[in-house]
């Protein structure tokens, strides 16, 4: 038997838009395998994560059936089923799983599957390495560096220990009204997902998922901000 290669059997004209076996030759749906001869077949060079998992680009998944899909999959690609099959075939199989994991990794994750759909839909963000404080939180968010310093200072110095704990209950309160911001912020992002998931629902035109998604865009920088800043504050308390 010949051996395929995957750079000699890359798909192209009439086989790209019909997307067949390589193997039989028969036509393809969305499975990995051929419904024909149960050959694995090649990963198209577009696919995203979603697609991979027979998934729309929706972000309000199921958890749950995501972990069953996943370790299904994992199964069925993983490279010891392959040990006998061709080198094409191996090749493959490590492809696809190495990918598969990549897919369940970002998608299993909220925060991960949102980012990852704003960059498929061609969505910019500002202050994606650096977030910028958003404007209605300046003013807290300048008292609570303020207060983050005082205690920084403290611990330099001869502070008695009242006072020392006194900054540390004032951050840690500071540090609780943040917590409650970032929980207000996830429950106003799922709603965003639902609402971008009715959008898909309804094949709405791409000037109203536009707008969605640049309301998402916006909810993530101001989630980003927040945990950054969160995080600072937990590490500052627990030294």
């Amino acid at each position: 038997m010949v051996e395929h290669s995957p750079a000699a059997t890359q798909p192209s004209g009439t086989e790209a838009a019909a997307r067949v076996c390589w193997e039989c030759k028969a036509t393809l749906g969305n499975s990995h395998f051929c419904p024909a001869c149960g050959k694995l077949q090649r990963q198209l060079s577009d696919i995203d994560y979603f697609s991979f998992f027979g998934l729309p680009r929706k972000l309000d998944l199921d958890l749950t059936k995501l972990e069953e899909q996943f370790h299904q999959l994992s199964w069925k690609l993983h490279p010891d089923n392959f040990s006998q099959a061709t080198a094409y075939e191996r090749a493959l199989s490590l492809e696809k799983s190495a990918m598969l994991n990549d897919a369940y990794r970002t998608l299993r994750d909220p925060i991960a599957r949102a980012l990852y759909l704003l960059g498929l839909e061609g969505v910019s963000r500002q202050g994606e390495d650096k977030p910028q404080a958003p404007p209605d939180l300046l003013e807290e968010v300048f008292e609570l560096n303020e207060c983050l310093e005082e205690l920084c200072q403290a611990k330099r110095s001869s502070t008695d220990a009242k006072q020392f704990a006194k900054l540390r209950q004032r951050l840690r309160r500071a540090w609780q009204a943040f917590a409650a911001k970032l929980a207000a912020t996830e429950e106003e992002l799922f709603a965003c997902f639902r609402a971008w998931d009715a959008l898909v629902d309804a094949a709405t035109f791409p000037a109203e998922r536009k707008t969605k998604l640049t309301q998402m865009s916006e909810i993530l920088n101001r989630h980003s901000y927040i945990r950054n800043l969160l995080h600072n504050v937990q590490a500052e308390l627990e030294e």
